[in-house]
């Protein structure tokens, strides 16, 4: 496997970029990451199969639906790293997602019901809008905030940052600790208040925002790598480790993997009409390494990822480079499907026991492993390299 000790910690940096996505339907269609699921969490992928069981790393369409459960929690990313983080009992909508012709991004989102945080980048080639009832959210610049509705009231709360809020009333401005009411029952009125209320996902927010800010940062920014963009970077930072390879130059590869692993061990087939069928990798950290970039075996090393080349969106059918022989990537259903196609021939970590211990066992490359849970991922992989499984305690937040 490749010597994580000889590299140095990559972190990717974020990229800005054109996203050339082929589509099914519009030229200047997008693709957002369902990045991080938990509990009972539903997809409407907009593919004509309704409500289905969410699967981490699966692309968000133009039309898609998110519906968390009572215990559900669920995350999207955007490609300038922006994230939008639902709580149990939300429901979310994506009415738009595109690509001008100028190289906007135009990113629309419907809250119908629950509550929302969201985390927007500021980056000036994306239009972001949070849109409930007959308002409508708008930001600009960095923000942070979040957005809870009832059956009679609504609430915005800004964390950082600051936002519009557009409606029958007119429009109110949101600044850092402030927070408004809108009446939807009084004909949306607004009252404005100099502070924020706490609210029970507050802290849930705030450790997921910790594990980007902590491992975006984290190691030496690697500007070689010519990333279009940043999504799904930073579980590369926690998940896995850059070394140098004669021959080959520098590759990622994830902690927890041998000789026997192949990167398309786990994962599922998705198929979206007027396009086929698109690889969405189970793995916490398969995001990038499956939409750019190329997968190869090297003797003596296992496979590695190393980015370049051009972004292929929902066209990811594997195409590995020097593979072993007798290796067979998995190959997409040859009658087109509605239905989500799991394919699971590797390794899963055991279920974590009354103590938040973990059992991780060699080849599970960190499937069962919540990003920023362990504590020096790299220091583990190392034992479960020397002695094929390891005991890890989770953290209650992620660490760094």
């Amino acid at each position: 496997m490749l010597k994580h000790t000889m590299g140095v910690l990559i972190t990717l940096a974020a990229f800005t970029g054109s996203l050339a996505v082929p589509s099914f339907a519009d030229s200047q269609a997008r693709i957002v990451r369902l990045s991080y699921t938990e509990g009972d969490v539903q997809i409407d992928r907009n593919a004509g199969q309704g409500f289905e069981k969410a699967f981490l790393n699966l692309p968000i369409i133009q039309g898609a639906k998110l519906r968390a459960g009572h215990d559900g929690f669920a995350e999207v990313e955007f490609e300038d790293g922006s994230t939008l983080r639902i709580t149990p009992g939300t429901i979310v909508v994506f009415p738009q997602l595109v690509l001008r012709d100028s190289g906007t991004k135009v990113s629309s989102v419907d809250l119908q019901q629950g509550t929302v945080y969201v985390t927007f980048a500021g980056e000036k080639d994306h239009d972001f809008a949070l849109t409930f009832g007959a308002e409508r959210v708008t930001v600009g610049t960095p923000v942070h905030f979040r957005l809870a509705l009832g059956h009679s009231k609504a609430s915005l709360a800004v964390f950082k940052g600051d936002a519009e809020v557009e409606g029958p009333s007119g429009t109110v401005a949101v600044g850092k600790k402030q927070s408004v009411t809108i009446d939807l029952a009084a004909a949306d009125q607004y009252t404005l208040a100099k502070n924020v209320a706490d609210n029970p996902y507050d802290s849930w927010d705030q450790q997921q925002s910790q594990y980007y800010q902590r491992y975006v940062k984290n190691g030496v920014t690697s500007a070689s790598a010519g990333l279009p963009y940043s999504y799904g970077s930073t579980d590369l930072s926690y998940f896995g480790a850059f070394a140098p390879i004669p021959g080959y130059g520098m590759m990622w590869q994830p902690f927890f993997v041998g000789a026997g692993w192949d990167p398309f061990m786990d994962g599922a087939w998705a198929f979206y009409p007027g396009f086929g069928y698109s690889w969405a990798s189970a793995y916490p950290w398969g995001w990038m390494p499956y939409h750019y970039g190329s997968w190869a075996f090297v003797p003596g090393y296992g496979w590695g990822w190393q980015p370049g080349g051009a972004w292929t969106g929902l066209n990811n059918l594997p195409r590995p480079v020097h593979p072993p022989a007798g290796f067979a990537a998995p190959a997409p259903p040859a009658i087109p499907g509605r239905a989500l196609l799991v394919v699971n021939r590797g390794g899963v970590s055991t279920p974590v026991s009354s103590a938040g211990r973990v059992m991780i066992r060699n080849n599970s490359a960190g499937l069962g492993i919540n990003r920023g849970s362990i504590q020096n991922l790299g220091r583990v992989s190392h034992q479960v390299e020397q002695r094929g499984f390891a005991h890890a305690t989770l953290n209650a937040a992620p660490s760094a």
